[in-house]
């Protein structure tokens, strides 16, 4: 895919705004999302990273602004109605159930049935079958989610994630409390999703991860959109710069920065 000829977004978010109370948390965001594409967010605690996220996916309902999905206008409630869109968030706590095992966590709350029971074989089959397309590799499907690494934790969340299907997966600060071995098996995981389609959004402060794996990387401060690059055509410096003084005059799309380097 080359700079110039992006395909059309699989996700575009138009000028949205959300306030909580007096606190203005997003002011016109604008947020483009192509399909496979891996799109860097990054900013300080209070950018409005996750705020915007919520919003995507309908944990937060916006004040103003568009979101198209596909090129069709939505207006989701609930993140139950984003999953059914293709839009999938995996949190920083992954929420999954430690004394639960790994098949029951991908599973959990649509284990599939054969009449009035729990088709088991299928359900650990099919977890598997997961786990392998994402090339994950754990001991058993049996094994118990507490008796997880972290990093292996953050694989579950990712398949359960995965089993749905998705076009976008959103990332909440993924490798914050992983290991260096665990961040590298993440970041080769999320290469295996890009290669197989899947759109990828990840909140970090790891700039070093997403130079590693990301296409874009966006930059947000005080709830505003301050750079948008490309990571093949900036550096870390220049994003830390954005990160610590950037503002909404510097806010030019990748493409657009890309055109004023070559003027």
């Amino acid at each position: 895919m080359s700079d110039h000829s992006r395909p059309t977004p699989f996700i575009e978010m138009r000028n949205i705004s959300k306030a909580f109370g007096p606190v203005q948390a997003l002011r016109d965001i604008n947020l483009t999302l192509a399909p496979g594409e891996i799109l860097g967010l990054v900013g300080d605690n209070s950018a409005g990273k996750s705020t915007l996220m919520k919003v995507m996916t309908g944990a937060y309902q916006r004040d103003s602004g568009d979101v198209l999905v596909n090129g069709r206008e939505t207006h989701f409630k609930s993140p139950h109605e984003s999953r059914v869109d293709g839009i999938e968030m995996i949190y920083q706590d992954f929420a999954l159930c430690g004394n639960m095992d790994i098949a029951q966590n991908i599973f959990l709350g649509r284990w599939p049935r054969r009449g009035l029971f729990v088709d088991r074989r299928r359900m650990y089959e099919e977890a598997d079958q997961v786990l392998k397309r994402l090339k994950v590799d754990v001991n058993s499907v049996f094994q118990k989610v507490e008796s997880l690494s972290g990093g292996r934790q953050q694989s579950v969340a990712i398949a359960r994630a995965i089993s749905f299907d998705p076009k976008v997966v959103v990332l909440d600060e993924p490798t914050a409390n992983l290991s260096v071995m665990a961040t590298e098996r993440l970041l080769e995981t999320m290469s295996e999703l890009k290669k197989q389609g899947v759109a990828q959004i990840i909140i970090s402060h790891r700039l070093t991860d997403i130079f590693e794996v990301g296409d874009r990387i966006m930059v947000m401060k005080r709830g505003q959109n301050v750079g948008d690059r490309y990571i093949a055509h900036t550096t870390e410096q220049e994003v830390l710069e954005l990160i610590v003084s950037g503002t909404p005059e510097t806010a030019l799309t990748a493409d657009q920065a890309l055109e004023s380097r070559a003027a």
